[in-house]
């Protein structure tokens, strides 16, 4: 079957390369692109070309830019002495969506000696008070968050880190006892 349809295929297997897209899903698209709706595909392809070729990291934060720094870091509204350290630039609008925190925001992928010292540049130059860490717990993760707050130490900075614990609509029978553990830990008062 495949004989013929080459270009089809490597089509479906493009779309499968992506994250969360099986075989099944890969093909639907593929045939809905091919088959149905031509003008989505091209429209779909422009998009993907105008991000690949416009779209870079922030030289200041390490997030998604079409400038060399992001339209977060230029904003003179934002609370410039609060920082978010996340490990993902996707994760940025994740937590902008929540609408629940007016700071600036770093993205920190590995431990590594730039990204330390793009990160006290970083907290210098913004004179940072606080670092909230928006990261997935884990027990690599809590040594990522030791080792950042010894990297900052001298300053006076409090370290803060979002809440953890059972999520809204989820029984107990399915959280991992990590995730117990801390909602217990972080009980409020009702």
């Amino acid at each position: 079957m495949k004989k013929g349809l080459e270009k089809f295929y490597d089509l479906v297997d493009a779309f499968e390369s992506l994250p969360t897209i099986g075989r099944k899903s890969a093909l639907r698209l593929a045939y809905h692109i091919i088959m149905n709706d031509n003008y989505t595909g091209i429209k779909i392809s422009h998009s993907i070309e105008n991000a690949l070729k416009h779209i870079k990291r922030c030289t200041k934060c390490g997030s998604m830019s079409e400038h060399e720094i992001c339209e977060v870091c230029l904003d003179e509204r934002r609370q410039r002495d609060k920082m978010c350290i996340v490990q993902s630039a996707k994760d940025i609008f994740i937590i902008e969506e929540s609408k629940q925190f007016e700071g600036l925001y770093f993205v920190i992928e590995e431990l590594e000696g730039d990204s330390i010292n793009r990160l006290l540049s970083f907290v210098n130059e913004y004179k940072v008070k606080e670092v909230l860490f928006a990261i997935t717990p884990s027990l690599s993760n809590e040594a990522f968050i030791l080792y950042i707050e010894d990297k900052l130490k001298d300053k006076e900075i409090t370290f803060t880190k979002i809440a953890q614990g059972v999520p809204t609509g989820v029984s107990l029978e399915n959280v991992d006892i990590l995730s117990l553990a801390k909602a217990i830990q972080s009980k409020v008062n009702i």
